[in-house]
């Protein structure tokens, strides 16, 4: 029998709880909807009025995945979604906004990765954050991403920028800064003025191309997701990977001391207890009074 649950008023049906969808550790579908519902206060808050883009995988990461943007078939009529403009040929584009716990509690249903863009859906392409994400090149790792970040924290604080930092819950390290809202093409212009002097800086440490050839060993900065059509995995989201791991907000200090990979991965078991101690460390990016103005790039 699929059990039907009250969330906040809406009637949800809540399907195969018992399904194990991380086979390395007997993680079920249960356990992912309860570790969504026991971080919603955090998670919505990274959320709130952004377009979703939804990256499933219902038999588990070792199953297929279906990356989607547009409402799934079947959405309730009381999930909010917004019009979001693509491009000028494909016109408008509909989108679920996950603003409240029951629409949370149904996407999770879903089985779901959770991909936001730098905007809000009230101002498209207008980006309220900057991006960087630090993808490391194997032999490198997360230790050297690190290593990475710490360089461009020092460099975007002397622009004036306010830095945090959250594993990709994958390999990587993604920086975060509060921005008054502005021209998405404009961060972006200003995140690859970054990358490039990253490199220059640290050339054998850091690529700012995404060129395979140029990447094993190396940490690449992709500054691309700063564009206005792209995404990055939401704070708090489970990942699709061989254990439940999280993208997790970390302390710099964490960063500092990052000296083995393992130092920096997160399960969904981990999240509670660091909420608890923490709080929020990304809580500052959706306070406006923390927004900076972007920095002028050499070419504005």
């Amino acid at each position: 029998m699929t059990p039907i649950t009250d969330v906040e008023g809406r009637r949800l049906t809540l399907s195969n709880l018992d399904k194990v969808l991380y086979t390395a550790s007997g993680f079920t579908k249960g356990e992912m909807l309860h570790y969504y519902a026991s971080t919603a206060g955090a998670l919505l808050t990274h959320l709130r009025n952004r377009p979703l883009s939804f990256l499933r995988f219902p038999d588990g990461p070792n199953g297929q995945h279906f990356f989607a943007k547009n409402v799934p078939p079947g959405t309730p009529t009381w999930v909010h979604t917004a019009d979001v403009p693509r491009s000028r040929s494909d016109g408008n584009a509909r989108q679920v906004v996950v603003n409240d716990l029951a629409s949370l509690m149904w996407a999770a249903n879903l089985v779901t990765e959770f991909h936001t863009p730098q905007w809000q859906a009230d101002a498209p392409a207008m980006a309220d954050r900057l991006v960087l994400d630090l993808d490391p090149g194997a032999p490198a790792t997360i230790v050297e991403c690190c290593r990475a970040g710490l360089w461009l924290r020092e460099r975007l604080r002397a622009d004036g920028l306010r830095v945090h930092a959250k594993t990709s819950g994958s390999k990587g390290l993604h920086l975060l800064c509060p921005l008054e809202p502005t021209p998405s093409e404009q961060v972006t212009a200003y995140a690859k003025e970054l990358a490039k002097e990253a490199e220059a800086e640290l050339p054998d440490l850091v690529v700012h191309r995404m060129t395979r050839s140029l990447r094993p060993g190396k940490v690449f900065v992709d500054f691309s997701q700063n564009a206005a059509a792209k995404t990055t995995a939401t704070p708090y989201t489970l990942r699709a990977r061989e254990e439940p791991t999280v993208s997790t907000p970390v302390t710099w200090e964490e960063v500092e001391a990052c000296g083995n990979p393992a130092d920096l991965v997160f399960l969904a078991g981990d999240i509670a207890p660091r909420l608890t101690e923490y709080g929020d460390l990304l809580g500052p990016l959706t306070d406006p009074d923390r927004a900076r103005p972007l920095p002028r790039t050499a070419g504005s």
